[in-house]
């Protein structure tokens, strides 16, 4: 079996050789803020880590935060942008009778780019119907299928929709953790990044245009704020999943139920960025692993990361780094695959690099194939032997003990 030796790296400030951090990147590590939500959850934006949280697993109603869901399906499925929608009267029902809408009329025609800006920025649940059905080959309950097989495939465990605008319904719930997760999915599509970091804007029918505006005051009130979403509703109480940016930093908060929705995802957003410090813990070109070469004793070849992986940690992050290759080919030229190693921060997943040969090898020739076998022969024979001494001399101790 050949076997990949992870190459722990000494001479990096900051780590030991267990992987873990040693020195805080900032001397200190604050306690969370107090936050007044039922549940609560903030993760690293850029590598989707889960750094702390309350009741973050617990199943909540969570209102038009489900809209994030519905445009990341929309946005999956490739749909045609500058495609007109025309609004059915099934979504106009919804204008006067709920919070969030836009004033749709049935039979307006409007692009489905326009009708994600309406969902997501004021937060329009006629857009979002509109969306689904058309999206969903005009059946809601189809889109609706979609979201949920978009939840399993997520690998979501506290998570179900049954309406596309979050709805109270008792099968409409989600946690903040899984929220978290769906707006850090989301958030790699630019187009949504662009659409919730929107404060004012317009959209247009065939005939008018309207002007909308940001349900996120965070927008217009936290310099450092980049989106996502509000919700609201009777059951589900004051809802926000929000994100911020600060150089290479960026963190998603989420808070459920809360009163202070505002404040409170600040607040959680700030604590990150005094807390963590984002920092790479795989680097370009640096070796994380020897792979023995084939029928060469002794000879082995260098592997180093292709490209860098960083996550937001602390003084107290555990980081481990796992590296793991298949048999490698006979000869190899400089740069090629032959493995890949994964980072774990407190046992979690936080990205991949794949490991390149730093130089190249030929195939062995065949007194190299001989000479390595005949040292196998050795090495079992010698091993033998190793044991039968062994077993003798146990014998001969017991004779006298």
């Amino acid at each position: 079996m050949v076997m990949l030796v992870l190459l722990l790296v000494t001479g990096s400030a900051g780590w030991n050789q267990a992987g873990a951090q040693t020195t805080g990147p900032r001397g200190a590590s604050p306690d969370p803020p107090v936050v007044e939500a039922q549940a609560w959850a903030l993760m690293d934006a850029e590598s989707g880590l889960y750094l702390t949280g309350d009741n973050a697993d617990e199943q909540l109603p969570i209102a038009s935060t489900t809209k994030i869901m519905s445009a990341l399906v929309v946005l999956d499925e490739g749909v045609n942008l500058d495609q007109e929608v025309e609004i059915p009267e099934e979504a106009e029902e919804f204008v006067g009778s709920t919070y969030s809408n836009v004033g749709l009329i049935a039979g307006e025609r409007v692009t489905v780019r326009d009708l994600l800006v309406a969902s997501m920025v004021p937060s329009g649940t006629e857009a979002v119907y509109a969306l689904a059905e058309h999206v969903g080959r005009g059946s809601v309950d189809n889109f609706v299928e979609m979201m949920n097989e978009k939840v399993d495939a997520m690998g979501l465990e506290n998570t179900n929709f049954e309406t596309p605008a979050g709805l109270d319904t008792s099968e409409n719930y989600s946690s903040a953790r899984d929220l978290a997760k769906i707006a850090q999915a989301a958030l790699e599509n630019p187009l949504f990044a662009e659409i919730v970091d929107t404060t004012d804007t317009t959209i247009s029918t065939q005939n008018r245009t309207i002007d909308v505006s940001n349900t996120n005051l965070l927008l217009t009130t936290y310099p450092k704020a980049t989106g996502v979403k509000t919700g609201t509703s009777p059951e589900g109480g004051a809802n926000l999943v929000a994100s911020a940016r600060d150089g290479d930093e960026s963190y998603i908060a989420v808070v459920l139920d809360d009163e202070d929705r505002f404040l409170d995802a600040q607040a959680l957003l700030e604590y990150g960025f005094a807390r963590y410090d984002r920092q790479p813990l795989v680097e370009e070109g640096e070796s994380y692993g020897e792979l023995p070469l084939p029928y060469r004793r002794g000879e082995s070849v260098e592997l180093v990361a292709e490209e860098d992986v960083a996550a937001a940690v602390d003084r107290n992050s555990e980081v481990e780094r796992q590296p793991t290759n298949e048999e490698p080919p006979p000869s190899a030229e400089a740069g090629e695959r032959l493995g890949e190693v994964e980072v774990f921060v407190d046992g979690q997943s936080v990205g991949r690099s794949p490991l390149l040969a730093s130089e190249g090898y030929e195939e062995a020739s065949w007194f190299d194939v001989v000479w390595y076998g005949v040292g196998w022969v050795f090495d079992q024979v010698w091993y033998g032997v190793g044991w039968v001494f062994g077993q003798v001399w146990y014998a001969i101790e017991g004779l006298f003990t």
